[in-house]
């Protein structure tokens, strides 16, 4: 794991009041409810550690990119297990489904229909369903996993009539925005699609989208998750 220089735990509950703040204003400012964005507090490459000071701040929902790194730091906590939401945000290949299936709460990352069907067959039974988001690759860029947004619909509807699983929404990474205006514009098309999607009978409820550096933008554009780990972590080393 790479070795980062995140700040001390006595930082931590500064850090997410000041990210907390942003939301708040944010969420005042383009007329939002102040409940109705949460944070993520994206937690990957941190140690265990940092997760547990975080928690002490009174955080609860973490988001991890590294399948194998997240499953070590849920064994390392397992005593928080019960208090704590794990999120797979990173990319997820075949091979990893049933230890995420197994583990986690909720996965951002879906981009394929292969992938919610194997998460539908090995989620345990005696667990809640697993709640997910499809990812969505708003910028069309090569290098960045997600459906193309013509392909949404048709893989939407087949992953909403799995068990196991909730369909909840969208999640997506747009290429970086220079000004607000231009963050905005990914992030509302995103919006946008979900939209569609719901009068198209699915009842979606969930945008994660926004980051430390744009979740002002994305939370104008109806964010409902914000997926923020520089600003409650530190930059990493």
């Amino acid at each position: 794991m790479t070795s980062l220089q995140y700040p001390p735990a006595r930082e931590l509950p500064g850090r997410l009041a000041q990210v907390h703040g942003r939301i708040a204003a944010a969420c005042m400012q383009w007329g939002r409810a102040g409940d109705s964005v949460r944070l993520l507090a994206v937690s990957k490459t941190q140690p265990a550690d940092a997760v547990r000071a975080a928690f002490g701040a009174g955080h609860r929902a973490f988001g991890e990119n590294y399948v194998q790194e997240a499953l070590d730091k849920i064994a390392a906590l397992t005593d928080l297990r019960a208090q704590l939401e794990w999120h797979l945000i990173g990319p997820l290949q075949s091979n990893k489904t049933r230890a995420v299936a197994e583990a986690f709460d909720w996965v951002h990352s879906v981009d394929r229909l292969k992938i919610a069907q194997r998460l539908s067959q090995q989620r345990p039974p005696t667990l809640p369903p697993l709640q997910l988001c499809l990812q969505v690759n708003v910028s069309g860029e090569e290098s960045k996993s997600g459906l193309a947004p013509a392909d949404v619909p048709e893989v939407a509807r087949a992953v909403a009539a799995l068990p196991r699983l909730h369909l909840r929404g969208l999640m997506s990474i747009p290429a970086p925005a220079q000004g607000f205006e231009a963050q905005r514009a990914a992030h509302r098309a995103l919006r946008e699609l979900l939209e569609a999607l719901n009068a198209q009978g699915l009842a979606l409820d969930t945008l994660s989208m926004g980051m430390s550096d744009d979740l002002e933008a994305a939370i104008a554009e109806g964010s409902t998750i914000v997926r923020v780990g520089t600003a409650v972590f530190g930059a990493r080393g």
